[in-house]
C-alpha cells in the first residue's frame, strides 16, 4: 500500500513529535516563557505506537521521532522498542530520532539497541557561553558528553546546525572541520517563521546561498546526488572529504520533493509544515479499536497536501507564517 498526494508525490516519510515539551529554549525556536500542553492533551504511548502502525501498514518506510526534544518524554523508549518491530519485520526501513544531544548519554546505547543506527543532534555552536546564550538553559558539555555515547554506541550522528547572521555565520567553517574530523556530516539550515518568539527573524535569517558562498572562499563545496529521504540537498566538501547538507526552506525550497507529513503528540497530522491544515487523528483512533475510522482519516489528509508552503520572512511581514511553534509539529 501506498499513500500518494494530488501531486503524485509518494509518502513515505513519518515524523511524528512525541513531545512539545523541551528542556533548552532555543531563541530562534520558542519563546522563554513557554505555555506547553497540558499532559491530558497528549496521545499515550500506546496511541503514538498504534497510530505510527496504520501509517506503517500505509506505506510509510522511514519514521524519525521527534519533539520538542523527544527524549525528555517519560517511558519514550518503551515506544521505540514497541515501534522497532516493524524494523524486525522489515516493513520499517529506517527509525531514526532528532534530538538536542542533552540526554544521549542515558539514551545512546538502548537506542542502538532497538534497532536505530543514526541520529541527528541539532548544535548550532561549538563555544559554551554561545551555547548557553542560544539555548537559554543548555549546557554544552552534556551535549558533548552525549554525541561521545552516541557513536561510542555505533549510532552514526549527523549535526543540524541553523545558521543565524551575526551569531554562527563566522563559526560554521570551524564546525564543519570539527564534524567531519569526527566522522560526522553537518547540515546547516534556513531559521524558519513558525511562532511567536522573543526575536526579530529577520534579524537572524541567512539566506544559505550567502553562507554557501563564503564557504567556498575556504572549501571546494561539489553538488552530489546524495539523498536520505529528507529535504537536505548535499555538497562533497573536498578538504575535509565530508559531506555538507543545505536545508533551503526559505530561498530553494524543497516541496516539489516533499514525501513526508508529520504527526503531533495530540494527535494532529500536518500535511505540511509550512501551512495550518491540519487532520485530527485523535478523534478517529479513539471511536474504534479498529483502525479503519483512522485509516480513512489518514487517505482524506493526504488527499488535501497542498503543493509547497508560503514561509516569507521580511521586513514588511512581522507575523510569522504560522502561529504554532516548530517545537509542536517537530523539525
Amino acid at each position: 500500500m501506498y499513500m500518494i498526494d494530488p501531486f503524485g508525490r509518494t509518502i513515505s516519510y513519518l515524523r511524528v513529535s512525541v513531545t512539545d515539551r523541551c528542556d533548552f529554549r532555543c531563541t530562534y525556536c520558542m519563546a522563554e516563557d513557554m505555555a506547553f500542553l497540558p499532559k491530558k492533551d497528549l496521545l499515550s504511548l500506546e496511541e503514538l505506537d498504534r497510530l505510527c502502525t496504520v501509517f506503517v501498514e500505509k506505506g510509510v518506510r522511514k519514521l524519525r521521532l521527534t519533539g520538542g526534544e523527544p527524549l525528555v518524554r517519560k517511558n519514550i523508549m518503551h515506544l521505540v522498542r514497541q515501534i522497532s518491530r516493524h524494523l524486525e519485520s522489515g516493513a520499517l526501513e529506517e527509525l531514526t530520532l532528532t534530538t538536542n544531544g542533552s540526554q544521549l548519554s542515558r539514551f545512546a546505547a538502548e537506542l542502538a539497541d532497538c534497532g536505530v543506527k543514526r541520529i541527528n543532534v541539532s548544535l548550532d555552536t561549538l563555544d559554551p557561553e554561545k551555547f548557553r546564550q542560544i539555548t537559554r538553559w543548555g549546557n554544552l558539555d552534556k551535549v558533548m558528553d552525549g554525541i561521545d555515547a552516541a557513536q561510542a554506541a555505533g549510532l552514526k550522528v549527523k549535526l543540524n546546525a541553523v545558521a543565524l547572521k551575526d551569531f554562527n555565520d563566522a563559526e560554521l567553517p570551524e564546525m564543519l572541520r570539527w564534524a567531519h574530523g569526527r566522522g560526522m556530516e553537518l547540515t546547516v539550515i534556513e531559521t524558519m517563521p513558525m511562532g511567536e518568539i522573543d526575536a526579530d527573524r529577520t534579524d537572524q535569517y541567512l539566506p544559505l546561498s550567502l553562507l554557501r558562498a563564503a564557504l567556498e572562499r575556504q572549501f571546494t563545496l561539489t553538488d552530489i546526488p546524495y539523498k536520505t529521504g529528507g529535504p537536505a540537498r548535499y555538497v562533497h566538501v573536498a578538504e575535509t572529504g565530508g559531506r555538507l547538507g543545505f536545508i533551503t526552506p526559505m530561498t530553494h525550497n524543497f516541496c516539489e520533493s516533499c514525501n513526508r507529513v508529520r504527526l503531533t503528540c495530540t494527535g494532529t497530522l500536518y500535511m505540511c509544515l509550512g501551512q495550518e491544515d491540519a487532520a485530527d487523528l485523535r478523534a478517529p483512533l479513539r471511536a474504534s479499536e479498529g483502525n479503519e475510522l483512522v485509516a480513512d482519516a489518514i487517505d482524506e489528509a493526504i488527499g488535501r497536501k497542498p503543493k509547497g508552503h508560503d514561509f516569507i520572512i521580511d521586513r514588511r511581514t512581522n507575523r510569522p507564517s504560522v502561529s504554532r511553534h516548530m517545537s509542536v509539529t517537530g523539525g
